[in-house]
This record gives C-alpha cells, structure tokens and sequence, in this order.
C-alpha cells in the first residue's frame, strides 16, 4: 500500500511525506493540482495528523523483531514461571551537561535564555525494571564494560534472592569473554538473553532512560559532576519507591508484551 511507502521509495524527491509530497502523489495518480491548503484539508478529512517520525535502522531484522515477540519471548516467560524466575529488562544510557530537554513558556519573539556551565562532564547508569515495579540502578563515572556489568548483576542477584533472568540488548559489554564465564558459573542464579539487534524499543527499560533524561534537568541544571550524580541517584531512588511508575512503563504499547 502507498500509505506503508515513503516519498522516496515511490521515487519522489522528498524524504518525508510532506503536503508538497501528497500533492505530488495526487497530480501523479489522478491528474489533479490542489493546492497546499486543500492538501492539508484533505488529509485531516483522512485522519492524518502531522507526527515526528520514528528512526528504524536499515540493519534491523524484522523476522527476528516477529519471532521474539511471537515464539521466543512468549517462551521465555513460561520458563521463568516454571522456575520461579524473575525477568527483568536491563539497558545502560548516559547523561551530558549539554543535554537540553523540554520547554518552557516565554513572550513571542523573545527566546528563553536557561544559564547553564559551559563546562562539559557525564555520567553512566545502568538500571533494570521488571514489570512488578521493581527496580535496580547503579550510577557511576567511566566507561561501561563488562567488570562494570558483573558488578550490577551480582547486585542484582542479591536483591532479588531467587534467580533472575535479564534481558538486554547486544552490547559488546554483554557478549564478552568474562561475562559469559561469570554467567557459566551461575546458571541456577542468573541468566542473561540478549533482544534482537537495532530493535531498542522492544526494551521497556528505554522507558525509564527517557523519564530520567527529562526529570534530572527539571528542576536544575546541574554546575558538576558531582551534582549530576546526586540529581540523577535523587530522581532514580524517587522513582524506585513508586512501583506504579515503573509498572507504568511497561504500558506504553510497543512494550506491553512483556507487562
């Protein structure tokens, strides 16, 4: 269907579908030159509304996207029912003292001016949620690898008490040598399982990293690096004591399967 197609797959010079776009298909297909007003007035009489697209990467498989969310998942979660297992969505994300998130309300004509350091530092959190509205985060300073994965897991192991099963995504800290040795050696404890590649929005943890990037700037924008970790452990453990939030996360309908 032409509705499933982009501009450029129908081999028009557009990326989007734009009005100019539609009016370019309509004088194509019927002959027709509307101008851009009755285009526009055409597609709201359709029920089209104009919406920020949403990046899929070419290197996505949609047959494995199918069958994880048909076959694999599915058995995944009657597995960890029969062994009294816990699943749990892991994803690590980053902040920047640069990162500018949200709006705010001023006169017309005159831009809104927020004083911010112009000096540049981060930080690092790794974090897990299951859809009990439970969750556990680590935030920390450096680069992510595998020694820093360990550590979250053992953590992870501990609070929960019984076997946990994590699902991640295929980063290179996730799939490597020392990892897979320190898994080996406790398969009644913990399990890890990877999400089909370039698919992040199967990941429910996503939903979390999206909430923290907006709450952590909210209120103020912090001078240090010491103040962004405060900021960020401050709103992560906020978050964690409102099990209905994290529940909430999982209701957002490209993750609803694993809520």
């Amino acid at each position: 269907m032409i509705r499933d197609r982009t501009p450029d797959q129908l081999k028009f010079p557009f990326a989007l579908w734009t009005r100019e776009a539609v009016r370019e298909l309509i004088k194509k297909l019927f002959g027709v030159d509307y101008s851009l007003n009755m285009v526009g007035v055409l597609l709201a009489d359709w029920g089209f509304t104009p919406q920020k697209p949403v990046v899929r990467s070419l290197e996505r498989n949609d047959e494995a996207i199918r069958k994880w969310l048909e076959v694999d998942y599915p058995k995944i979660k009657k597995r960890a029912k029969r062994e009294k297992a816990e699943i749990y969505w892991e994803d690590e994300t980053g902040l920047r003292s640069d990162h500018q998130t949200g709006r705010t309300y001023s006169p017309a004509g005159k831009t809104p001016i927020i004083r911010g350091t112009g000096k540049r530092f981060s930080c690092n959190i790794i974090s897990a949620i299951n859809n009990r509205g439970r969750m556990r985060f680590q935030v920390f300073k450096g680069g992510f690898n595998q020694l820093k994965m360990i550590d979250f897991l053992e953590r992870l192991i501990r609070y929960a008490g019984h076997k946990v099963i994590v699902i991640a995504d295929g980063h290179p800290a996730h799939r490597g040598r020392k990892l897979k040795s320190w898994l080996e050696q406790r398969p009644s404890q913990i399990e890890l399982i990877t999400l089909p590649g370039y698919a992040p929005e199967l990941n429910p943890d996503e939903m979390l990293n999206q909430d923290l990037k907006r709450g952590v700037f909210k209120t103020r924008r912090p001078h240090t690096q010491g103040e962004m970790i405060s900021q960020t452990r401050t709103f992560l453990r906020a978050t964690q004591k409102q099990v209905e939030r994290v529940r909430s996360y999982f209701r957002e309908a490209h993750v609803a399967y694993a809520g």
